[in-house]
């Protein structure tokens, strides 16, 4: 047993030894995980501990320390079944500590089963072909990657710039990996290493990551971080347009009442915009209208409208009328679903209509 190992142990049976002194029946089992259980050992390296506790006594076993013989910091902290339970759904990469995790004390027999439950639960998700829940998890982390970078594109102190790359790079990564159903099984100083192996990713992936982190002005960093997130969104789209579209036929349960709810909350705003030539109703009411239109194809099997290209901010007069040929190019979807739109030549004659219909 070298010396690191001999530290480990020493540190594992201190664990237990504190654990049925102050909080006897606390510690379900403890793992190896991290460095010491991939063999990516460095003369530096920390043990990574999974303490899985079984009620709150169990949190007073964590501390923070520094070894000054060897340099080396250590972070023992624990982990209750709540917490493991949440990373058993598969929300995110980082999931090594239940996966991979080398039992090493178990205090009971049954835990090590409740554990081996929880990742049965985890490798029947990644064994289950690629879906639309699954590039919505891709896509959550994307989302997270695309905020951080608006950070740093509107920064402009150099320190701000670079904590915002900081947590792009972190969730591009992240989304990548959810994207390829896998999780990180090694460290950061392997990452590289991963994300080469993945199937679905940017081309020259690694070298466009390498370029942002060797940028060293404000204005080669933002292009740099520029350069990876149209990689990867050109990958996101990739991808989504290979994913099986489950929508649902077009009919009367399902676009019923969509005309004329457009036309009620933006005919009149475009009409009224290009008389009083105001760009920002104009806009609004068409970016509202192009939203229902995408929400009701994600469900409904219906055709693509291109509604922003209707837009001319030196015509608005115009604008009024590509949204008008919107509006009656979606009229036709009922025409093919076999709807009647509900117009009436006065309000007389639907407070007739109103009153003697019984719809249930």
């Amino acid at each position: 047993m070298n010396e690191q190992e001999n530290r480990n142990r020493k540190i594992i049976d201190a664990v237990i030894r504190k654990e049925q002194a102050v909080c006897p029946g606390s510690v379900a089992l403890i793992g190896i995980y991290g460095s010491f259980q991939t063999g990516d050992v460095h003369p530096l390296s920390d043990l990574d501990l999974l303490i899985l506790i079984n009620d709150d006594r169990g949190w007073q076993l964590g501390k923070a320390f520094i070894q000054e013989d060897l340099g080396v910091g250590h972070d023992i902290y624990c982990t209750s079944w709540e917490s493991l339970r949440q990373d058993a759904e598969y929300e995110h990469p980082h999931i090594s500590k239940l996966m991979d995790s080398q039992i090493v004390y178990c205090a009971d027999e049954k835990y090590r089963e409740e554990l081996e439950t929880l990742r049965e639960q985890v490798r029947r998700k990644l064994a289950e072909p690629f879906g639309e829940e699954d590039y919505r998890k891709a896509e959550k982390e994307l989302k997270e990657a695309r905020c951080c970078f608006a950070d740093a594109m509107t920064a402009e102190e150099l320190n701000d710039v670079r904590r915002s790359v900081g947590g792009a790079v972190y969730f591009a990564e992240n989304a990548l990996a959810m994207l390829n159903k896998t999780y990180f099984r090694k460290g950061v100083s392997r990452r590289y290493e991963e994300l080469d192996a993945m199937a679905r990713k940017p081309d020259n992936l690694c070298g466009m990551i390498e370029n942002v982190l060797a940028a060293s002005g404000t204005n080669d960093l933002k292009e740099q971080l520029t350069q990876l997130m149209r990689g990867l969104d050109s990958c996101f789209r990739q991808v989504k347009q290979q994913l099986p579209r489950e929508r649902k036929p077009a009919g009367a349960d399902t676009l019923s009442g969509t005309y004329e709810e457009m036309f009620s909350n933006w005919h009149g705003k475009m009409v009224q915009a290009a008389e009083k030539g105001d760009r920002h109703l104009a806009f609004m009411s068409l970016e509202s209208l192009n939203e229902m239109l995408n929400d009701i194809s994600s469900e409904v099997d219906i055709g693509t409208y291109d509604v922003l290209s209707a837009y001319d901010p030196g015509d608005l007069r115009k604008t009024a009328e590509g949204f008008e040929k919107n509006l009656k190019d979606y009229l036709q979807e009922y025409d093919r679903a076999g709807i009647k739109a509900n117009c009436f030549p006065g309000i007389d004659a639907f407070i007739a209509s109103y009153l003697e219909s019984r719809e249930t």
